[in-house]
């Protein structure tokens, strides 16, 4: 899920990542009016055959961007929910299963702006990660001027694997060695937003999950074959500060869960043994 302002990418960067990776691609513009089945699809009568066809929708895809989710209705965005969990669509009682490798990359504008509709605490839970873009820094915004000068750098973009590649990566990261250890230090970290008094509701199981798969992937891109709590350290707040709700009286003092996560790692012992 990455969120920010509308103008620093979000979509640019869903795209190319779509595109590296090969595959089937479908992008879905979420609008107020955007109905559930204009996403996953709906079943057509035909007449002179006396059956029912079905039209599939765009989440029938390896990669699936939806652009501005946050500005259509939650009935609408709770329709992704069985897609994201599950892999597989239900229309009008049919299951249809999706393709594999899948991957649901979204964006949203901060809530602040008009016309945006909160994701439903349920759906945020099913997003692995929640990346805030930022505005570049003057040296960084030079660059873009001037690589998007003449044309388009998308445009010249080549897929780089195939979608069975993903998946066979997919696979090697489950061999990845999560120490006892370390897996203590991801559920004390995830038990301590649940004993949080800022914290209404803390990060669910699906949280600690999250946490370590995370950190496994992480662990494998940087060529190891085992995760260490560094590893978890530097994924606690896009893994998990999507899925925290805040007292209200911490929400209207402006409080962000970023910053209640950043203490409660200071707070927690790194384990023995480990680096």
């Amino acid at each position: 899920l990455l969120e920010d302002v509308p103008g620093v990418g979000k979509t640019l960067l869903a795209r190319s990542l779509a595109v590296s990776i090969g595959g089937m691609y479908n992008r879905i513009q979420f609008t107020p009016d955007l109905l559930p089945s204009d996403i996953t699809g709906f079943n057509i009568y035909i007449q002179h055959e006396s059956r029912f066809d079905f039209r599939q929708g765009p989440v029938m895809a390896n990669v699936v961007l939806a652009d501005e989710i946050n500005r259509t209705v939650p009935r609408t965005q709770s329709s992704l929910l069985e897609s994201m969990e599950e892999r597989q669509v239900t229309v009008d009682g049919t299951t249809y299963p999706l393709p594999s490798p899948f991957f649901v990359i979204a964006t949203q504008n901060p809530v602040e702006l008009e016309g945006t509709f909160p994701l439903p605490e349920a759906q945020l839970d099913r997003f692995l990660l929640k990346i805030d873009m930022g505005y570049p820094d003057q040296a960084e915004e030079i660059e873009i001027l001037e690589r998007f000068q003449e044309e388009d750098p998308l445009s010249s973009l080549s897929a780089v694997a195939e979608p069975g590649e993903i998946i066979e990566l997919q696979q090697a990261r489950k061999k990845i060695v999560v120490s006892k250890a370390v897996k203590e230090y991801i559920t004390a970290v995830v038990q301590a937003t649940r004993n949080n008094e800022m914290i209404k509701f803390g990060a669910s199981p699906r949280g600690s999950m999250a946490l370590m798969r995370s950190a496994q992937a992480l662990a494998a891109m940087e060529g190891r074959s085992y995760a260490i709590p560094d590893d978890v350290k530097k994924l606690v707040n896009p893994v998990l500060a999507h899925r925290l709700i805040l007292n209200e009286n911490e929400r209207l003092r402006g409080e962000k869960p970023e910053n209640i996560l950043t203490r409660i790692i200071e707070q927690i012992p790194i384990p023995d043994g480990t680096s």
